[in-house]
């Protein structure tokens, strides 16, 4: 859905279309160059997520980055209307969401265009940074604020790398989804792939914040299961499969273990891994226990190899 930029500087006027990335600082090779000293050579971005969905992102700046008033320290989601504020610099951010507006006058024999949901088969990713709150009292924000913006761009990557999709940002999480009605076994090894690659770089991120107080770690959940695609207005999957990751992620703290996976993921990893290791767990809003595989990231490459070797 498009997207735009406004403001003015020098008494000048610009209107700037938003892309896949948009990037702002004082930066000549910026997209948005700021001549300002009160902002950061490269200050924050804008970045198109799943479909349509624009993040403001501060890359660490001395100054700040600002939403209506309130200074962005997490991947913020941006709202037709919302007033961006960098430097000395105001921005309006607008964008087209297509709505459909109903006039009194529409012939009853006219045809209503409405959404239809379109329930597909997913894999699910979920993401979470452990002992966030803790981490977020502990280190200066303009620390934090660099930190989990490189984490939640890397993570961005990482998925598309593996041919995903970030439906959103969710406070210190991240949900990615695959589309996975021709290949489900694929979509396991992809969200597999990415799990292990962000957990690879979570520890280089570690080694280089040195004035961290305490490791970054992060705990994953995967499921697959049907979901109704493109119906809120963030075009955001929802459904039963959805909030299931979400409670396995939330277990893994509760196993001790990295990564939990459900019966309907699980299954498409050689059966000699986990039918000694599942068990049953009850998650919240399922009136039934949930058959689970936990794992940890150190076991991961042993399953990949062993998913490449069934494929």
């Amino acid at each position: 859905m498009p997207a735009t930029l406004s403001f003015t500087m020098d008494d000048f006027s610009r209107t700037v279309p938003c892309k896949t990335v948009l990037t702002v600082g004082r930066d000549k090779s910026s997209d948005i160059v700021l001549a300002d000293l009160m902002v950061s050579r490269n200050h924050a971005m804008i970045r198109c997520i799943g479909n349509g969905d624009y993040y403001l992102i501060d890359g660490g700046s001395s100054n700040g980055s600002y939403v209506n008033q309130q200074r962005v320290t997490m991947p913020r989601l941006l709202k037709h209307g919302d007033r961006i504020v960098i430097g000395g610099i105001e921005f309006l951010f607008e964008q087209d969401k297509q709505e459909i507006v109903e006039s009194d006058n529409v012939s009853m024999q006219e045809t209503i265009v409405h959404d239809t949901p379109e329930i597909k088969k997913i894999t699910i990713l979920v993401a979470d940074i452990r002992g966030f709150t803790s981490l977020s009292e502990q280190i200066p924000i303009r620390t934090l604020t660099q930190l989990m913006n490189n984490w939640f761009n890397r993570v961005s990557d990482i998925v598309m790398h593996q041919h995903g999709i970030v439906d959103k940002f969710i406070g210190d999480c991240v949900f990615a989804r695959w589309e996975a009605d021709d290949d489900e076994l694929q979509t396991v090894f992809c969200a597999l792939t990415a799990a292990n690659a962000i957990s690879k770089m979570t520890e280089e991120l570690n080694r280089s914040y040195t004035d961290l107080t305490e490791e970054l770690k992060i705990g994953v959940g995967i499921n697959t299961g049907a979901a109704s695609v493109g119906i809120s207005v963030d075009n955001s999957a929802l459904g039963d499969a959805v909030n299931v990751a979400f409670r396995l992620e939330s277990a893994t703290k509760v196993l001790g273990k990295d990564i939990v996976m459900s019966e309907s993921a699980y299954r498409h990893l050689p059966e000699k891994f986990w039918k000694p290791l599942t068990q049953k767990i009850r998650v919240k809003g399922k009136r039934d226990p949930v058959r689970i595989f936990a794992v940890d990231f150190v076991d991961v490459p042993m399953l990949l190899k062993a998913i490449k070797r069934r494929k």
